[in-house]
Formats: structure tokens, C-alpha cells, sequence
């Protein structure tokens, strides 16, 4: 029997709300005069459920986010530590209030629900508190995308899990009115396994696991890789592009996945050992595949949060170094920065597959792509010419030594095998046409 439905952990909960109601603070908050309110929780379970978390005791400079105040414990305790605090719910308490002026506080106070909560009108925040929040929400994987979104260092997440075993299978439990200790709002019960796949698909690169206490989760969610000092070769991206839609163009306000295929010499790649990242963001992997010899392909959702414009893509395996760097625009079009323009005739210096390197061949086929070497190029507005008709480019290089500028590709499925003449064009300069042999 799940917990939710179990008639005494129904019946205890009860009792909590009523003697919650009866006493009005669910936060023992001490004042400056000694005085502490009698709070449904303790100084010391509070204490206990933030120590949790890896949250530093000096928070100078650090900006800080908590979703789903409540009387505002964790709020000022964050102030106290040196933050600048925004605390968030969905509706105002009298209780935050009057310990807020008790306390002589500067936490910002703002009633908002938690999928309004965007960049644009709180800004970023350095840690974001999310504790006791997520079983609330009808939608809760929109909730953490939103969140994570606001976020570039670590988010906080406590939750109720319907069982504690990380190796389960991915389940939640759905609460149409209140089969969740007889309240109304309490939405969903996921699993443990459910609530780490949840933390991990709205685009946060590492989600750890700290503790189980009392049926309630506490998982500490990652912007960023850790720290990767690796000395082995690093990959070499071959081509990014939008998994939906193909070319380098993203919508930031969409769920955008990108296909990013590179080599590399690792063997037995896995989502545990491949780390792309766009710009200082990770992302945990979708999906990773191997595309033959040693060209793999790697999906992963576009990290929240990022601004509109150009943005570095780079991946690292096991213990190698970061890749090259590979362009992807979002929210606009138009060349990138930096990056290669016709200056004046173009010429294609070298055609060969994407992934073998084999000169003027390239095979068809599932993941099929096309490197070209081109000489007379100064920046990004680039695109290729499969007999007659216009591609996008997937990879523009910066030039090189001999000023050779490398261009890739994927080939559209309906390309067959045979003679293929393969062109480049930046504005309304065009290369002269090139035989290439697809088979």
C-alpha cells in the first residue's frame, strides 16, 4: 500500500495540520528578544533539513532564491549567512510578514507562482532553496525546467517520495483531490528514482542524492560539471544542430534538443561519461550513441537559463579534455560572431566524409555528413549546395594556419548514392562545384 493511501499516515498527518492551524507557525523563528515562535517544526529540524544540503555558512555576495517560503526560516537564515534573499510563494503570510519587520529583515518578499518565476523578472540567482515544494505542483517537471532556469550554481530540492529505493523504476503517483494526507493541493507522489529523472531532464549537468529522512528526498541539483582536470585526448565535435528542426538556430523559450556528433577514441561511452556543455552550462546527456569506428552521437535538452545569442558547445568523455568549440544561436539568426564570411572568391580546397576522412567519398545513411575545407572565408553566413539545392550547415571553423576554414554538414536522408556536386555559398558569393562519390 502506498504511503499516501495508508489510513495512519493519513491520520497522523491530520493531526499535524490541526495543531498547524491551532498555533498558526509552521517555522520556530527566534526573535531578537529571546522569543520563539511555537512553529509545528523545531529550530532543530529546520537545522536538520538544511544541513542537507552543501550550502556554504558564509553566503556573502551570493544572491538566493526560496520558492515556497512559507514563515520564512530558511529565508533569513540565508540572510543571515551574508545573502541578498528573494523569497517567493504562492500566496502572502501574515507570519513571514511579522517576522520579517520582528527580525528587522531586508529579505525581498514577492507572491508569485513558481512557473512565472522567469530570468526576465527576478534575474539569477546564485542558489535556489525549492524545499517542499514539488508535490504541490500539477506540473512539476515544468516547475524544475522554470527553476533551473533561474539558477547557475546549485539548486536545493526537497521532496516526498512515494519509497526511497533509487534503483525502482521511474513512477509517480497522481492525486486527483486529496488522497494525499486529505489535502487538496498535494498533486503528486513521485518515487525516489522518479524525482532524480525529473532533476536530470530539466537540464541540471549533475544530481546528487544526499539523503532520505521521513519519506521526504533531499537531492542537490548542479548547473555545472565539476571541476575536469583530465589529461586524455579530447574529442572533436563534427557537427551540431537542432535534433527537430536541423541547422544551428534554438529557441531559448522552447524544449529545444540538439544532436551533437563527434569522434573520439573512448570506448563504451555512456550519459555517465559524456559532458557536453553550452557555454558554462552542463547538461546530462539524453542519449549517447556510437555511430561506427570512433564517431559518436550525443542529444541532450538545450540548458535553461541561457540568453539569446551565440553560445560555445563544447563535450569532454571520461577523463579527456574539452573538445573544440562549436557555434549554436538562440533566439536569433544571422552569422556568428567571429566567424567566417565570404572576403572574396571561394574555393573548396578538400571534400571528405564527416567521420571516416576519406577524400571525396562520404557515406549515405543514418548520420551522414559531409567536411568541407574551404579557402576565402571571413565569417559565418554559410551554407552548402547539394546539386543545385541550399543545406545548412551543421560546424563553421575558425581558419586555420593556411587560412582554410572547415565547414560541416549532415546529409539529408533522401541523398542516394552516386555522383553528388557539393557547393558553399556566403551571401551571394558560390564556390565552383565539386564531384564527390556517395556510396
Amino acid at each position: 500500500m502506498s504511503k499516501a493511501r495508508n489510513p495512519a499516515f493519513t491520520a497522523e498527518t491530520q493531526k499535524q495540520i490541526g495543531r498547524l492551524q491551532a498555533e498558526g507557525w509552521y517555522h520556530s523563528i527566534r526573535f531578537p528578544d529571546g522569543h520563539v515562535t511555537r512553529g509545528h517544526q523545531s529550530e532543530d529540524q529546520l537545522r536538520t533539513r538544511l544541513a542537507q544540503f552543501p550550502i556554504p555558512q558564509d553566503l556573502t555576495g551570493k544572491r538566493i532564491l526560496d520558492i515556497g517560503a512559507w514563515d520564512g526560516w530558511f529565508s533569513f537564515e540565508m540572510e543571515r549567512r551574508g545573502a541578498t534573499v528573494v523569497a517567493v510563494d504562492v500566496r502572502e503570510y501574515e507570519t513571514f510578514l511579522q517576522a520579517r519587520a520582528a527580525l528587522g529583515s531586508k529579505v525581498e518578499y514577492r507572491i508569485d507562482d513558481v512557473v512565472d518565476i522567469t530570468p526576465e523578472r527576478y534575474g539569477y540567482f546564485d542558489i535556489v532553496l525549492f524545499l517542499g515544494v514539488l508535490y504541490h505542483l500539477k506540473h512539476p517537471l515544468l516547475a524544475l525546467e522554470r527553476v533551473c532556469a533561474l539558477s547557475t550554481d546549485i539548486m536545493c530540492v526537497e521532496s516526498y517520495v512515494t519509497n526511497a529505493s533509487p534503483d525502482a523504476a521511474a513512477a509517480m503517483e497522481f492525486y486527483e483531490q486529496r488522497e494525499l494526507c486529505g489535502q487538496f493541493d498535494n498533486w503528486v507522489g513521485p518515487n525516489l528514482a522518479c524525482l532524480l529523472a525529473f532533476c536530470r531532464t530539466a537540464g541540471f549537468a549533475r544530481v546528487d542524492l544526499k539523503s532520505v529522512l521521513d519519506q521526504r528526498a533531499h537531492v542537490a541539483c548542479y548547473r555545472k560539471w565539476a571541476d575536469r582536470t583530465g589529461a586524455g585526448e579530447a574529442p572533436v565535435i563534427v557537427a551540431v544542430e537542432n535534433s527537430l528542426r536541423g541547422g544551428t538556430q534554438f529557441e531559448r523559450r522552447a524544449d529545444e534538443y540538439a544532436s551533437l556528433w563527434f569522434k573520439s577514441g573512448a570506448q563504451g561511452l555512456t550519459c555517465d561519461t559524456v559532458f557536453p556543455r553550452v557555454g558554462e552550462f552542463g547538461v546530462r546527456p539524453a542519449i549517447v550513441d556510437s555511430t561506427g569506428g570512433d564517431g559518436w552521437l550525443v542529444n541532450f535538452v538545450v540548458p535553461p537559463g541561457l540568453e539569446d545569442g551565440w553560445h560555445d558547445v563544447q563535450v569532454a568523455v571520461a577523463d579527456s579534455r574539452w573538445s573544440n568549440a562549436a557555434p549554436m544561436a538562440l533566439g536569433l539568426a544571422g552569422p556568428a560572431p567571429e566567424m567566417p564570411q565570404a572576403g572574396g572568391p571561394l574555393e573548396i580546397a578538400m571534400v571528405t566524409d564527416g567521420k571516416t576522412w576519406e577524400h571525396d567519398r562520404v557515406r549515405s545513411g543514418p548520420g551522414a555528413c559531409v567536411s568541407l575545407w574551404v579557402r576565402g572565408l571571413v565569417g559565418s553566413d554559410v551554407e552548402i549546395m547539394l546539386d543545385g539545392r541550399s543545406h545548412p550547415v551543421t560546424f563553421v571553423s575558425r581558419p586555420d594556419a593556411q587560412g582554410l576554414v572547415q565547414v560541416n554538414a549532415m546529409l539529408p536522408p533522401d541523398v542516394v548514392a552516386g555522383s553528388l556536386a557539393i557547393g558553399v555559398r556566403s551571401g551571394a558569393v558560390q564556390s565552383p562545384l565539386r564531384l564527390v562519390v556517395v556510396y
